[in-house]
């Protein structure tokens, strides 16, 4: 059977509209992130910024399917979202499925991260402390609220009480409850904790000598890796997330073979900022 042009055109347009992934349209996603963690995850102004921020944006628009608005919470709240499964993914989680097992499955790692210890200078001074956590027994250690960061060793010291942990909401609270000795060490990732410090040190709130202790970097604790983590208690309500998670691990993976996810690192570095506090 022969069409004219007008049926043919007409039968091309219901053609179209019948073709999966043309017709259909995306499909709304929240993700969250942290809003404290500069400068790879933090809001300012309203916004979700940060390195993280920056990577994910890129990758979520080249994920034509999905809509991905990303909103910036307290790491806590954050996690408990996960955990009830009321919201769909999170970043940057470390991978600690034993004590998260809430949180599966991971995207493929998106940053690598040196976490380190840094302490007020007396607390240095008496010896070396090279060892994790040997060399930490008896001490205080700030750490962000919600973060299980350093090893399974140090948190069976903190179960033991050879080590005491002191909960803080961020990099700034930690680093001036150390520098007023209100704990001896705080421990993060190590260019955040020097952003924040040079921060400090600039606008005049950390006076380092005088109101302020001065600080040493101590051991390295672990070398981590961030990652999107999905709630594993959603019970099937965010139906789309195998193909999410697939989708987003295409342009990760994309984006370190081509060397861009190096080149924003490298403009990331170039162009920040510290948010105001």
């Amino acid at each position: 059977m022969r069409l004219n042009r007008c049926q043919g055109l007409t039968f091309a347009f219901a053609l179209l509209l019948c073709t999966d992934g043309v017709s259909a349209e995306a499909t709304s996603v929240t993700v969250y992130a942290d809003d404290s963690y500069p400068p790879y995850s933090y809001l300012e102004d309203g916004t979700a910024k940060g390195l993280y921020t920056k990577i994910l944006q890129t990758a979520f628009s080249r994920m034509p399917d999905y809509h991905v608005k990303i909103e910036a919470v307290p790491w806590k709240r954050g996690l408990k979202l996960l955990e009830s499964g009321s919201g769909f993914a999170l970043y940057p989680p470390y991978m600690h499925y034993k004590k998260r097992p809430y949180i599966w499955p991971y995207s493929l790692p998106i940053l690598d991260e040196r976490v380190v210890v840094y302490c007020h200078a007396k607390v240095m001074d008496k010896f070396e402390r090279f060892l994790w956590p040997e060399h930490y027994y008896g001490l205080t250690i700030g750490i962000n609220a919600g973060f299980q960061v350093g090893g399974d060793e140090f948190w069976e010291a903190v179960n033991t009480k050879k080590i005491k942990v002191m909960e803080v909401r961020g990099n700034r609270e930690g680093l001036l409850s150390l520098g007023k000795r209100r704990a001896d060490c705080y421990m993060n990732d190590r260019l955040s904790i020097n952003l924040e410090l040079l921060s400090l040190r600039n606008s005049g709130e950390y006076r380092e000598g005088s109101t302020h202790a001065k600080l040493v970097e101590g051991a390295t604790v672990t070398l981590e890796q961030g990652f999107l983590g999905y709630t594993d208690r959603d019970q099937g309500k965010f139906a789309y997330k195998s193909d999410f998670q697939k989708q987003l691990d295409i342009q990760i993976y994309e984006m370190r073979r081509t060397g861009e996810l190096q080149q924003i690192m490298d403009n990331f570095s170039l162009e920040f900022t510290l948010p105001d506090n």
